[in-house]
């Protein structure tokens, strides 16, 4: 099927079909630079065999305001969330236990969600490079994806707190990790 808007095809959405990203729930949600370039760091392994992310600027000021999310959004908590040299990845939780109307995710203006949060954690990224000459764009979209349990969500945990070592062997990839 053909998936036109305004003449022009376009990428289908990748979000979960019927579900309100506002609602009480925990959030896997990979956000990847243009190109997948290395803006954010190295991955080096030491002599005992540990490894780590050389970071760059840009990759302090990624992960401070990953950090300043719940001073923007009181209802978000932050859970594991690790930068790698050419994305990011964490846990958001939204806390709404007391949210009583579903609202599907729909295209246009939209707050109080997941899109609304990652568009001003991104924004927020690519305005101090802008303002500061540095050279970084994120890809367009992200990824997300609703944690349906607790092994899941143990998975996904593990997955993120992992990732370094895992850069080589996986082929660079959080694609390679989580197949429902």
């Amino acid at each position: 099927m053909e998936d036109k808007y305004k003449d022009k095809y376009r990428v289908p959405p990748a979000r979960l079909k019927g579900w309100d990203y506002g609602s009480h729930a925990l959030y896997f949600v990979p956000i990847c630079t243009k190109d997948r370039v290395t803006y954010f760091g190295e991955i080096e392994t030491d002599l005992q065999g540990i490894t780590s992310l050389q970071k760059t600027h840009i990759a302090d000021i990624a992960y401070a305001n990953w950090l300043k999310i719940p001073e923007f959004h009181p209802y978000v908590e932050l859970d594991e969330f690790i930068i790698m040299p050419d994305h990011i990845h964490g846990i958001l939780f939204i806390n709404k236990p007391d949210k009583i109307t579903w609202e599907v995710n729909k295209a246009g203006a939209q707050s109080k969600n997941l899109a609304s949060i990652i568009r001003g954690y991104k924004s927020s990224v690519k305005q101090y490079a802008m303002l500061n000459n540095i050279d970084f764009t994120w890809q367009p979209r992200y990824y997300d994806r609703v944690i349906r349990d607790h092994k899941e969500y143990l998975n996904i945990q593990e997955y993120t707190y992992n990732n370094p070592d895992k850069w080589e062997r996986d082929g660079r990839s959080f694609e390679n990790f989580y197949k429902p």
